[in-house]
């Protein structure tokens, strides 16, 4: 009998310090709450705070508010028969275009729907932007560099149709998450690769510029050892690193970070295990080196796709939202 209790007391103060261990990044976070929340640092902590339901997860299909109107399913670009569109969403009572803020869903450029990143575009739609997400090719359909192709062209049709929804276009921030946000990057800050010659949508001179980019646990450079190895992103390139190094260099967002790049805010989990985040801390290395500016929010204890957790994703709105009224509104 003693011996059972024994037992029963080892496994009841076993029990509370793993629930204590669970609640102190709630606790640290409830006193420090203009600081990015603390996450659990291992992913099957993570997964069980979500399983007993300690951290919930966003609703993906929030309704669409009273105030806010949608345009789906615009056609930006048909090549071969395949038509690839997107969505914008903006306040009903407009009195001068606003600012617009599109964004561009990841998935490993494997998957992913334009819809999934609808919590952002309704909410800040709420809030007096416009809003889009666009849809682009993916691996099974054409490998590198096709979906950078498409997301050019949706960049080069917005630039051409602020006055038809209303929005600026000297005011246009790219904001994408994971392989989105690699897509973004390359976009934003000036994808140098030759024309196509089926590449005509942009031919000639853009008058307009992207003004920010919010870069969401993004890859920035391929050619890190880890990157050129990982059997993502040598699937997208269809190259393996030794036969086309400089395929990998092209593709590679930090690549293009200049003097004039525009303001970017880097969101990355300190415990992301799919894309590192010394990626995110290169790219801000590059930056402050060159006098860019950047807001570096690294969020503790988080992995990868971080934002689905309710929690983070409130922090991540407000800090896009300061980001926005300092650099685009």
């Amino acid at each position: 009998m003693k011996i059972l209790k024994k037992v029963l007391r080892g496994f009841l103060l076993l029990l509370a310090a793993l629930i204590f261990l669970m609640l102190i990044p709630r606790i640290w976070s409830a006193m420090n709450p203009k600081q990015a929340p603390m996450g659990y640092y291992f992913y099957p902590q993570t997964v069980a705070a979500i399983f007993t339901g300690l951290e919930s997860l966003i609703n993906k299909t929030p309704d669409i508010p009273e105030n806010v109107e949608a345009f789906k399913n615009v056609e930006y670009k048909n090549i071969n028969g395949r038509s690839l569109q997107m969505d914008f969403y903006r306040p009903k009572e407009m009195t001068k275009p606003a600012p617009l803020l599109v964004f561009i869903h990841g998935g490993g450029w494997r998957g992913g729907d334009r819809a999934d990143y609808l919590v952002y575009l309704t909410h800040f739609a709420k809030l007096g932007y416009v809003t889009a997400t666009v849809s682009y090719r993916f691996l099974k359909e054409a490998p590198y560099p096709a979906c950078v192709n498409d997301i050019m062209d949706a960049v080069h049709f917005i630039f051409q149709n602020g006055e038809k929804y209303n929005y600026d276009p000297d005011r246009i921030c790219l904001i994408g998450g994971s392989a989105g946000s690699h897509l973004a990057m390359l976009a934003a800050y000036g994808w140098k690769k030759q024309l196509s010659p089926s590449d005509t949508m942009r031919q000639g001179v853009e008058k307009h510029k992207i003004k920010a980019v919010v870069e969401i646990y993004g890859p920035t450079d391929f050619t890190t050892e880890y990157a050129r190895n990982h059997p993502t992103i040598t699937g997208f390139m269809a190259h393996s690193y030794q036969d086309a190094p400089q395929l990998y260099i092209e593709a590679s967002p930090i690549t293009y970070v200049t003097k004039e790049s525009p303001p970017t805010l880097i969101l990355h989990g300190t415990r992301d295990m799919l894309v590192p985040i010394s990626q995110a801390e290169s790219l801000k290395h590059k930056m402050d080196s060159l006098g860019v500016m950047n807001v570096y929010c690294p969020v503790p204890g988080w992995p990868h796709t971080m934002d689905i957790v309710q929690r983070v994703n409130n922090y991540t709105k407000r800090v896009m939202g300061d980001f926005f009224g300092k650099f685009v509104k």
